[in-house]
């Protein structure tokens, strides 16, 4: 139990140093682009602290825990939302460029009905639920008309530098970037596989394990650089981080995973897509209630309260 507990925190400080790392390259990187640290957040960042999801959902997909990868991608986009980003406005009032309302915002609202209607075969037609791989065609499909939509009609409303960010050679930058999401991979596994190392000794289920103790050690990456962006005052990069893995999460990594092995769908998991659209929702709405365009303190501790119910009916339904 002394050495679990030992490598859970191990993990933590790897996660810590990755994102460091990953800020450092990230910021360098636009600078030397000359584009804003939201189309930065959105891309490089979001993929780095997607890393854990990722290869998670791979390794579960390969070994047919299919409840430990979906409800990974769930809670971690839960997770984001209510905890992530609501612990880092509790400590910083986050600023939100009012296009992102607009436009990538809705995009990742749109991921989560879109995964509802594909899940539900069952309702839709009649036929076990299934995400197949045809599903999984399309979700990288999306994926990819999002990536074009960032490199090019997004690109021209973003085109101002950063300031005060210091700029590192082309190959500093980019090992930084590797090195970080290096970092951020290996950290994230030491939590995740110590933590279910102590769930399984509590005889919880694949579920219930990958809603909570994976989300939340999956998505530490997320927390830790949102709040290191923070720190550096790039709060574009902080939402477009959690924004940006949000999308990801959905269209590319579900994407890749029921490629691999065609996922079966636990109908049970509607409520928590239920969920994921109205935490999305609350994140609309967060925005243009209190400061315009900024998600309060007070804000960021509703969000956290009803991350703790979330936690809570979890436990209930077991």
């Amino acid at each position: 139990m002394f050495t679990t507990i030992l490598f859970l925190i191990l993990g933590l400080a790897v996660l810590v140093g990755g994102a460091e790392l990953l800020i450092r390259g990230a910021s360098s990187l636009a600078k030397r682009l000359g584009v804003s640290s939201l189309i930065i957040g959105l891309t490089v960042v979001a993929i780095g602290t997607s890393a854990p999801e990722l290869f998670v959902n791979i390794f579960a997909s390969i070994r047919g825990h299919v409840d430990i990868g979906l409800g990974n991608i769930l809670g971690s986009n839960i997770t984001n939302i209510l905890l992530v980003l609501g612990l880092s406005a509790t400590l910083v009032p986050i600023a939100v460029h009012h296009s992102v309302v607009r436009r990538e915002i809705p995009f990742a609202l749109l991921a989560m009905i879109f995964l509802l209607i594909v899940s539900n075969d069952l309702f839709l037609r009649g036929t076990p639920s299934y995400i197949d791989r045809v599903d999984g065609v399309v979700f990288i499909t999306l994926f990819a008309v999002f990536i074009y939509y960032l490199a090019t009609v997004r690109k021209k409303f973003f085109e101002r530098p950063l300031d005060g960010v210091q700029v590192y050679s082309l190959s500093l930058t980019w090992g930084y970037i590797l090195a970080g999401g290096v970092l951020l991979y290996l950290g994230g596994n030491l939590l995740v596989d110590h933590a279910v190392i102590l769930a399984k000794s509590a005889g919880v289920s694949d579920a219930l394990i990958g809603l909570t103790i994976i989300a939340i050690g999956t998505s530490l990456p997320e927390l830790t650089t949102s709040l290191l962006a923070l720190r550096h005052h790039h709060d574009d990069m902080a939402i477009g981080n959690i924004v940006g893995s949000n999308i990801l999460n959905i269209f590319l990594i579900l994407g890749i995973t029921s490629i691999i092995n065609p996922i079966a769908f636990n109908t049970m998991l509607n409520v928590d897509i239920l969920i994921g659209i109205v935490a999305t929702l609350l994140l609309i709405a967060a925005v243009f209630t209190g400061k315009r365009n900024t998600i309060d303190k007070w804000q960021g501790v509703l969000f956290i309260m009803l991350y703790v119910l979330y936690i809570g009916y979890l436990i209930q339904r077991g």
